[in-house]
């Protein structure tokens, strides 16, 4: 493979397209790399969103603040779509990025019963749709340390609840308090994890 062809593979690698309107209906925009603010594309908001490639994370605000959604390959025809079991719905979305380090293959993740990685700790590799069936002890995570990939804990079992993304090529992969999780995390309760698909 020449050195144009890699470029290109790569390029392609993630690829989001948005519309302004639900069911893929008005202004329409695909983008390949991230988009910190909508609005600055003469967009009034995201209602409906189509991913080709890799795996995302929207935001409800512009600069990635507020509540995360995960975006995976498929089709998010209106807000109930990536919203899923979240017990906390936006209908639109003003920003998103692509989740680099996804590797669902090679991940690995250590939960720890305190804050700054102290205390027990609980290694993991597989999807788990409930920390206490498997093994942890309380339904908070005050601490995390990503060591390959990216994951999503939630707040309730059965992956529902607040979604927090973690992932490996930010912040060092370390999450040393629930305040470290995401900018609208407002506890350190996590009751289900699973590695993001690439």
């Amino acid at each position: 493979m020449n050195q144009r062809e890699q470029m290109d593979q790569r390029r392609g690698q993630w690829r989001i397209t948005v519309w302004e309107e639900e069911n893929f209906q008005g202004k329409r925009c695909e983008f390949m790399m991230e988009c910190p603010n909508i609005l600055d594309r003469d967009f009034q908001k995201i209602r409906s969103i189509k991913v080709d490639n890799g795996p995302w994370v929207a935001y409800e605000y512009p600069e990635f603040q507020g509540q995360q959604f995960i975006l995976e390959k498929g089709d998010y025809p209106c807000y109930q779509a990536w919203s899923g079991n979240s017990s906390y719905r936006t209908e639109h979305l003003l920003s998103f990025r692509p989740i680099k380090c996804a590797n669902h293959s090679d991940s690995k993740i250590t939960l720890y019963e305190c804050q700054d990685m102290m205390g027990r700790k609980f290694e993991m590799c597989d999807d788990y749709p409930s920390l206490q069936a498997m093994g942890w002890c309380s339904k908070e995570v005050p601490s995390i340390k990503v060591n390959s990939g990216a994951w999503a804990g939630y707040q309730f079992p059965g992956y529902r609840g607040y979604q927090y993304i973690f992932e490996r090529d930010r912040r060092q992969g370390e999450y040393r308090n629930y305040n470290e999780f995401g900018t609208q995390a407002h506890s350190n309760q996590i009751q289900s994890i699973r590695r993001i698909q690439h």
